[in-house]
């Protein structure tokens, strides 16, 4: 079987691909130096560690907010329209917080921004898999995932090292997320659809990408369990085992090790099968049977500490894989708003997945770190492995 939507060039279109990287580049650099500046700047007003965790969870609020309504959005303005918002609202955003000092003002500008960025972060996949080459789609999703991981470290790297005191900080994200715009707007128009304009957008437009891609959604929430969701609460499950508090903060830095190095030969070994869509499947039923392994070695580490750190590397670069070949096989078969609309579902499903995990895993560590945590995993990993075999075997992809 072969991918269901020809890929509109074998060529794609560097101009676009170099423009979409440069964006995001320098935009997420300055948003993850802006993040953690925040909060730091809110501690020293003396507000309450809960008022500072919830200015932190607006984020992800305007994210969830957004999502649904993308496709919509997108279908409205334009893609490169859309985009443009995505790069301006966290640059007012920053702007706002360093002319003002009103917290009720700094929560709707952390609002403004969440939004922004869950736009960005389904507009940008669907501009990767608009402008890839259709023979390596996957290697340029994976060098995509690979540079937003980059970010992760880049921006407070940027903040240590300007220091969070005066106003140089705020400047340095202003400049960040200027040069981000900046590239925005060389981003090539893309050529219109035919199907776009029938296109489903808002809730009935997610719904039927689900119906299209249910295995991929699948796999894309599990993706999201495993990396998005672990590594949130992987100190608090390294302090349960023993580690000290030093040891298991590190074990954010493993998983986010193994999700951030793996993204590109995944992408690649994609590529290269011939019965991409079979291929696709068979890499996902591999990392899903990887991650079940791993989470079975959770049951030893209580006696062997060090397997900890091998195991958090595995889950978080299996998590990444998922990601990185649900998003590869939606960008081979999806164009124009349809592409939008499964990009936004799949973003649903691994925020959800991440989530679900960080809800759970929390009381599960409290009530059984060393069986009843491990076998969640266990139970996540053997459903996801039992539904990508049957659906491989079946032939429905």
């Amino acid at each position: 079987m072969t991918d269901t939507t020809v890929r509109r060039t074998s060529v794609g279109s560097p101009i676009g691909l170099l423009s979409v990287f440069g964006s995001t580049l320098f935009q997420l650099s300055g948003v993850f130096m802006l993040s953690p500046l925040m909060l730091v700047l809110l501690k020293e007003r003396e507000v309450s560690t809960t008022v500072a965790g919830l200015f932190a969870a607006t984020t992800w609020l305007g994210i969830f907010i957004v999502t649904p309504f993308a496709s919509a959005l997108t279908k409205r303005w334009g893609q490169r329209t859309t985009m443009w918002f995505a790069s301006a609202a966290p640059l007012l955003a920053a702007v706002g917080f360093l002319t003002t000092d009103a917290l009720w003002v700094w929560f709707a500008l952390e609002l403004l921004a969440g939004v922004a960025g869950g736009l960005r972060w389904v507009l940008a996949e669907a501009f990767i898999a608009e402008f890839s080459p259709s023979d390596r789609l996957g290697r340029y999703i994976g060098i995509y995932a690979t540079m937003v991981g980059a970010t992760f470290i880049i921006g407070p790297t940027l903040l240590a090292w300007v220091g969070s005191d005066g106003p140089a900080a705020l400047g340095l994200v202003m400049a960040l997320l200027s040069v981000g715009l900046v590239w925005t707007a060389l981003i090539p128009v893309v050529p219109p659809h035919a199907e776009s304009a029938n296109a489903r957008v808002g809730l009935a437009g997610l719904w039927q990408a689900v119906r299209s891609h249910p295995i991929i959604m699948l796999a894309g929430f599990i993706g999201g369990f495993f990396e998005l969701g672990l590594a949130s609460i992987l100190p608090l499950y390294g302090l349960a085992m023993g580690l000290g508090a030093a040891a298991a903060a590190l074990l954010i830095s493993v998983s986010g090790l193994g999700s951030t190095l793996i993204a590109i030969p995944v992408g690649m070994v994609a590529d290269r099968f011939t019965d991409k869509v079979r291929g696709r499947r068979t890499l996902m039923a591999t990392c899903v049977a990887i991650a079940l392994a791993a989470a079975c070695g959770l049951l030893l580490v209580a006696r062997l500490q060090w397997l900890a750190w091998p195991i958090v590397f595995v889950l978080g670069a299996a998590g990444s894989s998922l990601y990185t070949l649900s998003m590869t096989d939606i960008g081979a078969r999806e164009q124009g708003i349809t592409l939008v609309n499964s990009t936004a579902v799949l973003v649903l499903n691994y925020t959800l997945g991440g989530l679900v995990a960080s809800a759970l895993s929390g009381a599960l560590i409290d009530w059984s770190p060393n069986t009843g945590f491990p076998l969640v995993l266990i139970a996540v990993a053997a459903i996801g492995l039992i539904a990508l075999l049957r659906t491989r075997r079946s032939g429905t992809f």
